[in-house]
């Protein structure tokens, strides 16, 4: 899942490279989205660099590397190529597949704040790097709503990346179901025979209820954000 802006971008260094053989610089990728500075391509090559979609080589000016693109504006026939200032680099080494970006599924919005209804279906995907992924379990994606998770860094719009895991130690950041209706993201507390969801902003209260009544969905393991 893209913005247009990284679209855009993403679409721009593509015809460049066809057209010239080289990236264009952070100065024309400006421009070309007409940005007001350099520090919006920055955030916009990182995000897309994240999602797998591009690959930077360390140490080399102005070396971009086009990955893959979203399956609705792929190239025909498309091949990723690496230019580094004109000259034809050596092939790069395969990605470890433990590194490779991986498509998630986004089963909805997941509330930062009051619970909203339980997450049943999914409605989009986002490309995930591998490094963000655990071994040995299951995972997706949920789009975050709210901000009672604002000091734990999660804010408003992020996509969070959720381990399918039916159970958490104090501390862990869930998904807890609510009586199998209510779906929300807390910090998940042990209380006695009761379990604890702590909000990470002080303008919501902690939630204390049954064990009974909280089924743990997953557990937080990464996160992504556009900008």
């Amino acid at each position: 899942m893209l913005t247009k802006k990284q679209r855009d971008l993403l679409d721009f260094i593509h015809k460049r490279l066809q057209r010239d053989g080289v990236p264009p610089s952070f100065d024309e990728m400006k421009d070309a989205l007409d940005l007001r500075s350099k520090s919006g391509i920055h955030r916009l090559i990182t995000a897309l660099e994240e999602r797998g979609f591009i690959r930077r080589l360390a140490h080399r000016a102005r070396a971009i590397e086009i990955v893959k693109f979203p399956d609705d504006m792929a190239p025909t026939g498309f091949q990723p190529t690496v230019i580094d200032g004109g000259k034809p680099e050596a092939k790069v080494p395969d990605m470890p597949k433990s590194l490779a970006a991986q498509e998630l599924p986004i089963m909805g919005k997941i509330a930062a704040g009051v619970p909203i209804e339980a997450i049943s279906h999914v409605h989009d995907h986002v490309a995930v790097p591998g490094s963000m992924l655990k071994a040995g379990g299951d995972h997706f994606a949920l789009e975050v709503k709210g901000d009672s998770m604002i000091e734990a860094g999660i804010n408003d719009g992020d996509v969070v990346i959720i381990r399918d895991k039916g159970v958490a130690e104090d501390g862990d950041i869930v998904v807890a179901l609510i009586e199998e209706e209510e779906a929300t993201l807390k910090t998940y507390r042990r209380q006695g025979p009761n379990i604890a969801l702590e909000a990470a902003n002080p303008a919501y209260e902690t939630r204390i209820l049954p064990e009974n009544k909280v089924r743990v969905q997953g557990k937080l393991v990464g996160l992504i954000r556009s900008y």
